[in-house]
């Protein structure tokens, strides 16, 4: 069998530290066969939510947030951010990864125990399941379809329609596998990883595979190296490829049809897993560098590089263009196809905010949600300027990290167990 994914774990001086025990913690959750998490309940809430001006971060004075601060984004007067349209309490256990929170059919989702999705636009509860979703495996979203692991860890993958709550789909891999989590989902596959299974119960292995999303189906299965891990894994499908990283440091890509492995690359600074995808390019943070590798043949196609040392963060393309900001607060957009910069704002740094870890778009707006509480929050930009218009925090000193979702008529901002949801 050809080499699969490398199993070396070589730290550069210079990469990013440990992650945080909150996200080992959600990583790790989905490896093991963790107890059933006690069931919350969803309800009303009626506790105020306070909001900041730009720059505030947790109650110091405004430092400006640059041309264009307060004008549009549902913003309230004088740069404030806008009145939360309604704020729930959630059931939700989270760990900071970026698929604990979707926004789907009238509903939004927070990845918890019991599963609740709440009414777009009221809060009002639509429907729940009692299991929840399994630590360490993402609430993964189709364009009609939401498939979780499965609660019972009968070796099932389900999928529901969001706006329901019904079951639609339903595929397990065999009995010789344990714990299959989805990772990534096209129009014609669901991708899981999942434990293979000893004779004595115990599993040193894992394998990726296909499942057919109409028939349930296995279309192809692949073995992993031993060594490799199912936990850490980032994923997604673009036409014939499946990209993934994992916490071993390997970028892979796999043949969608075949399952068959296409490259690998080993990447000493990748930010523990994050990348994004444009068109038939992967785009991966190195340390002070971003890189754009081909699809097709892994050939580096473009590189940037930060200044003063500065490292890169998760980066996303939104819109066809990829935002990302860097560990000195400086906000970039660049052209996803040619690495081109199209502007870099210092409104972060300027405004003593957190980097935002996670984005969303709507309209004109750019939404980052960061990690931790008192100097970050939601932070809406400018998305053709980076000048920071307002942010947003309930300064309830949850040390979970914030996750935002949009479905473009509302901004949703998840923090601990409290889902608010704000007007774009």
């Amino acid at each position: 069998m050809a080499r699969q994914d490398d199993t070396s774990d070589d730290r550069t001086p210079g990469a990013f530290g440990p992650p945080s025990r909150r996200r080992v913690l959600r990583l790790a959750g989905g490896g093991l066969a963790l107890v059933a998490l006690t069931a919350g309940t969803v309800g009303c809430d009626e506790d105020a939510v306070d909001v900041e001006e730009p720059g505030s971060a947790g109650g110091d004075e405004p430092k400006g947030g640059g041309e264009g601060s307060g004008d549009g984004g549902g913003a309230g007067e004088k740069g404030r951010a806008p009145e939360p349209l309604w704020t729930k309490p959630t059931s939700a256990e989270t760990y900071g990864d970026n698929d604990e929170l979707v926004a789907a059919g009238g509903v939004v989702i927070a990845s918890g125990s019991p599963l609740a999705a709440l009414d777009a636009a009221t809060g009002g509860q639509k429907w729940s399941l009692p299991g929840g979703a399994v630590p360490g495996a993402p609430l993964l979203l189709s364009e009609d379809t939401l498939y979780l692991a499965s609660s019972e860890y009968d070796g099932s993958v389900i999928g529901y329609a969001p706006a329901s709550g019904k079951e639609t789909w339903r595929s397990r891999l065999g009995k010789e596998y344990r714990q299959p989590r989805p990772i990534a989902v096209d129009e014609e596959q669901v991708y899981v990883i999942a434990e293979i299974l000893e004779e004595d119960g115990s599993s040193r292995t894992n394998v990726i595979a296909a499942l057919n999303s109409t028939t349930g189906r296995v279309a192809w299965k692949e073995q992993r190296d031993v060594g490799t891990e199912q936990n850490g894994i980032h994923a997604a499908v673009r036409g014939r490829h499946l990209v993934y990283t994992d916490f071993k440091k390997n970028l892979t890509v796999r043949d969608t049809a075949s399952g068959g492995q296409v490259w690998t690359h080993k990447t000493t600074k990748t930010n523990y897993g994050f990348f994004t995808v444009h068109q038939d390019l992967v785009i991966v943070p190195q340390g002070n560098v971003l890189q754009a590798f081909n699809l097709a043949d892994g050939k580096e196609k473009w590189s940037l590089e930060a200044s003063d040392g500065a490292l890169f963060r998760e980066p996303a393309v939104l819109e066809d263009v990829l935002y990302v900001a860097d560990s000195a607060r400086t906000m970039w957009a660049v052209d996803p196809r040619t690495g081109k910069q199209l502007w870099k704002s210092e409104a972060l740094a300027d405004a003593g905010l957190q980097v935002p870890r996670q984005y969303v778009k709507a309209g004109d707006t750019l939404y980052g949600a960061t990690d931790l509480d008192k100097k970050g929050g939601i932070i809406a930009m400018d998305a053709r300027t980076g000048a920071v218009r307002w942010t947003f925090n309930d300064k309830t000193g949850d040390y979970h990290a914030w996750l935002v979702a949009t479905d473009g008529k509302r901004v949703f901002a998840l923090h601990g167990k409290k889902l608010h949801a704000l007007p774009v």
